[in-house]
C-alpha cells in the first residue's frame, strides 16, 4: 500500500496524538492489559493511510473468538512518511510502537538492520505459513538469516484508471479493452494524453508527473535490472541504473507535453482534483482503487473505470504486519498478524479497500478472481488486478529507498514547475545522492 496522505496539519495533529498513547503503552497506563497471556490483553494495532487497512470486520470477529483479547488500532490518516519517521523513532528507542505494526514494502529494507527489535515470527510457527503467500513477497518479508521479519498484506499489480465521462468528452473510447488498445507503450500513452489536451482545454491527462513516474519505474525496473536506487548489495547506483534514467526521461517527456495536472500525490489540492474531476487518468495499483473512491466520493461512482497499464506487468506498493520486541504481548501479538494476513483476512481487506491479496489462496478465490467493483463501472478487478499478481515481478528496494525517492520527485515537481529536465535531472543526481548515503 503500499501502500500513503493528510495534509501537515492533520498530520501533526494525528502524530502528537498518537505520541501521548504511546507514550501511556510504554509506561504500562493501560490498567486494563495486564500483561498477562491468561487475562485480558490490549493489543495495539499501528497502520497507515486515509482508507488504512481494511481490518474492521477481522477485528471484530477476532476479539468475539478471543474474549480475552481487545484491538486498538492507530494510524489510520497518517501518512506514510510520517508515521514511518515515528515507527522508526519507537523501534530504535524500544518502546512507543504497536503490539502489531505495519512495514510498506518501500521501507522495510530498513528495519533488516535492527532484526533484533523484531519478533522472529518464524519462532511463532510463520514457516508453516509460507506457502500461503506468493514466494517473492515471502522472500521480501525474510531477513538474509532467515528471520520472519513480517508477514506480507498485499501486492500493488498495476493498472491505469481513468475517467470515461472526460474520454468521452475528448472523443476517445471508453471502452476498458478498446482504451487498453490506445496505449500498449508508454510513449502511446503519451501521444493519447496529447489528443485529449487538444480536445479538452481545462483538464489535464495525468494528476502528477511522480505518480506516473513510479509506475514506470517499478514496471522498467521490474522487468530490467531487478532494482531502482540501490543495487541487491545496497549500493547507491542511481547514477547508474539506466532504469532510473529511463523513467525519468519518460515523466518530462509527459510533463513537457503539457499532460500533468502538476498535482502532489495526497496532497488537498490533490484530494480536491478528484472530487473536481480535473484530470483524466492516474496510475493505479490495486490499492489506489480505495483512495480514488475516498477522494472521489460518491458522486463519481460510475464515472471511474480501469484498464491495462501500458507495459507489461510491474508491481508498486504493498506491506506486512510485524511485531516489535517491546510488545508485552507477543505470542497474542503473532497470533493477530498470522490472522490479518490470512486468506480470509487478505479477502476481507480486498473487499474492504481493494488491497489486492498477496495470498496464492486469496488470488484464486472467487471472491477476488471473480469480483468487479461497482464504483469503477463494474470493472473486473479480479481479472485486471489478480490474473498477473503470481507472475509479478519484485523490485528490490534499499534500505534509504524512500530519502533517495523524495529526492527524485521532488526534481521532478521542479521540471512540472518550468525547470529544465536536464538540470532536474542532475539535481536528482545530486540531492538522491546526498539521501542514499
Amino acid at each position: 500500500m503500499s501502500v500513503p496522505f493528510r495534509r501537515r496539519r492533520l498530520a501533526a495533529i494525528a502524530l502528537a496524538s498518537v505520541a501521548v498513547i504511546a507514550t501511556a503503552t510504554a509506561c504500562g497506563d493501560d490498567s486494563s492489559d495486564s500483561g498477562k497471556s491468561d487475562g485480558p490483553v490490549t493489543l495495539v494495532v499501528d497502520v497507515f493511510g486515509d482508507q488504512g487497512f481494511g481490518y474492521d470486520e477481522l477485528y471484530k470477529q477476532y476479539e468475539a473468538d478471543h474474549p480475552n483479547v481487545k484491538i486498538q488500532e492507530r494510524g489510520k490518516g497518517l501518512g506514510l512518511g510520517d508515521y514511518n519517521t515515528r515507527l522508526t523513532q519507537q523501534i530504535t528507542a524500544g518502546a512507543g510502537a504497536g503490539d502489531v505494526v505495519a512495514l510498506e514494502e518501500g521501507t522495510i529494507v530498513q528495519f533488516f538492520a535492527q532484526a533484533d527489535k523484531f519478533v522472529n515470527l518464524a519462532d511463532h510457527g510463520a514457516n508453516d505459513l509460507k506457502g500461503n503467500f506468493l514466494p517473492w513477497k515471502w522472500e521480501q518479508g525474510t531477513t538474509p538469516d532467515g528471520k520472519v521479519l513480517g508477514l506480507g498484506t498485499d501486492v500493488g499489480s498495476m493498472a491505469l484508471c481513468y475517467r470515461s465521462d472526460l474520454f468521452k468528452a475528448a472523443g476517445l473510447p471508453t471502452d476498458r479493452e478498446q482504451v487498453a488498445a490506445l496505449w500498449p507503450t508508454w510513449d502511446q500513452f503519451i501521444a493519447t494524453g496529447q489528443k485529449f489536451a487538444a480536445a479538452d482545454k481545462k483538464d489535464k491527462f495525468v494528476d502528477s508527473a511522480t505518480n506516473f513516474y513510479n509506475v514506470v519505474l517499478m514496471q522498467t525496473a521490474g522487468a530490467g535490472t531487478g532494482y531502482t536506487y540501490f543495487d541487491k548489495s545496497n549500493k547507491l547506483v542511481i547514477g547508474e541504473n539506466p532504469d532510473v534514467k529511463s523513467a525519468f526521461d519518460l515523466t518530462t517527456k509527459m510533463v513537457s507535453a503539457g499532460l500533468s495536472n502538476n498535482l502532489k500525490s495526497f496532497s488537498n489540492e490533490w484530494n480536491a482534483g478528484f472530487k473536481n474531476a480535473t484530470f483524466a487518468t492516474i496510475a493505479c495499483p490495486a490499492w489506489m482503487t480505495g483512495v480514488i473512491k475516498g477522494q472521489a466520493g460518491d458522486e463519481a461512482a460510475g464515472k471511474w473505470d480501469i484498464a491495462k497499464a501500458p507495459g507489461n506487468g510491474g508491481n508498486w506498493g504493498g506491506s506486512f504486519l510485524a511485531v516489535p520486541k517491546s510488545s508485552k504481548h507477543a505470542k497474542e501479538a503473532a497470533e493477530l498478524a498470522k490472522f490479518l494476513t490470512s486468506a480470509k483476512g487478505q479477502i476481507e481487506a480486498f473487499k474492504k479497500v481493494g488491497n489486492l491479496p498477496s495470498s496464492p489462496q486469496a488470488l484464486a478465490d472467487p471472491a477476488v478472481a471473480d469480483s468487479t467493483n461497482d464504483y469503477f463501472s463494474k470493472a473486473p478487478v479480479g481479472k485486471i488486478f489478480a490474473s498477473g499478481a503470481s507472475d509479478l515481478k519484485p523490485v528490490y528496494l534499499g534500505p534509504k529507498n524512500q530519502a533517495v525517492r523524495d529526492a527524485v520527485e521532488n526534481a521532478l515537481r521542479s521540471v512540472e514547475q518550468g525547470k529544465a529536465a536536464d538540470a532536474a535531472w542532475q539535481d536528482a543526481l545530486k540531492n538522491g545522492e546526498a539521501a542514499g548515503r
